[in-house]
């Protein structure tokens, strides 16, 4: 009898103790609830106030256009995006423009609706690997910015149809993965520091439009004819000496510019290029004044390439 009384005394402490311990267990957990909303008073921390006012803040900026919600800051102190800006996933176009933005965030690949990312004009330094999880992505804004390196993650953008890079300053070099952005037609890499245009664009199989204007080109591929789609070539302002007897077989090629370059001559050729509608082109600078040296015809394109580009830029 004594040892049944025993087993049950200790069956009933047992029962005792792990009732306590859970019920400890409980307040414990509730405290880290509290602490997380602010503390045992049931008050908001300072922290999830802030991301409250931010986020009413961003919710401001956003607008509905041609059927898209676009969120558009301009001209305002933005170095950073916030965290909480996850939370407006459903935003299918970013336009922001002169806030001083450093950094594209990480977490960029949560906006897997995202058509359009216009970051122009502003201080971003890196192109985050991430990006290439946007899939949907149509347009990459990225001119007058300090990038300086390319991730080979952006040739996951499958849609991507429009990348501007131009005014990058240090901008040498693209990885030869960017091949793969089969729908790319829009490529703007003027005004960085390409000594040569990269393969990769050459491989580009739909483009369409490229300006490399205002780089440090030496010379053209010889295989420039492979980029079969290309009805537009900016080229001003580098130090082409020649350009390739393959040029002559761009079939397409509408508009032409490579004015401010040190060439000598052009392929017989060209004389063929029945398209070619635009063509813009400048002797290299000589020591005799413009106004005593007598008519350059050395450069004068065959008479049919007269006119002006469409769409021309204010200085060629």
């Amino acid at each position: 009898m004594v040892g049944v009384l025993a087993c049950g005394s200790v069956s009933s402490i047992k029962a005792l103790w792990e009732t306590r311990i859970r019920r400890i267990q409980d307040e414990e957990e509730e405290q880290r609830r509290r602490t997380a909303r602010g503390g045992a008073t049931g008050r908001l921390s300072l922290g999830v106030w802030e991301d409250r006012a931010v986020l009413a803040r961003l919710k401001q900026k956003l607008q509905t256009e041609d059927g898209r919600l676009v969120l558009r800051i301009e001209q305002e102190d933005w170095k950073s995006l916030p965290d909480c800006l996850v939370q407006l996933g459903q935003v299918q176009e970013w336009q922001i423009h002169r806030t001083g933005l450093q950094k594209i965030p990480h977490f960029i690949s949560s906006f897997q609706n995202l058509l359009v990312l216009d970051l122009s004009r502003n201080s971003v330094s890196e192109i985050p690997q991430q990006i290439g999880k946007l899939t949907r992505l149509r347009e990459l804004l990225l001119s007058y910015n300090r990038v300086q390196f390319v991730p080979e993650e952006l040739s996951g953008c499958e849609s991507l149809e429009r990348l501007e890079l131009a005014m990058n300053r240090d901008l040498n070099e693209l990885p030869d993965q960017l091949r793969n952005l089969k729908k790319l037609q829009h490529l703007d890499l003027s005004m960085n520091d390409f000594t040569c245009v990269p393969d990769c664009v050459v491989g580009l199989p739909a483009l369409e439009w490229l300006d490399m204007g205002g780089n440090q080109l030496q010379h053209l591929p010889e295989d420039i004819h492979r980029m079969e789609k290309l009805h537009t070539l900016w080229l001003q302002r580098n130090q082409l000496e020649r350009l390739p007897d393959n040029i002559s077989r761009m079939a397409i090629l509408d508009t032409l510019v490579l004015s401010s370059n040190r060439l000598r001559d052009i392929p017989p050729l060209m004389e063929d290029m029945s398209n070619l509608r635009n063509f813009f082109i400048s002797p290299p600078p000589s020591v005799t004044p413009a106004c005593c040296a007598p008519p350059d015809t050395s450069l004068r394109p065959p008479s049919h390439l007269t006119g002006s580009p469409r769409g021309a830029r204010p200085t060629i």
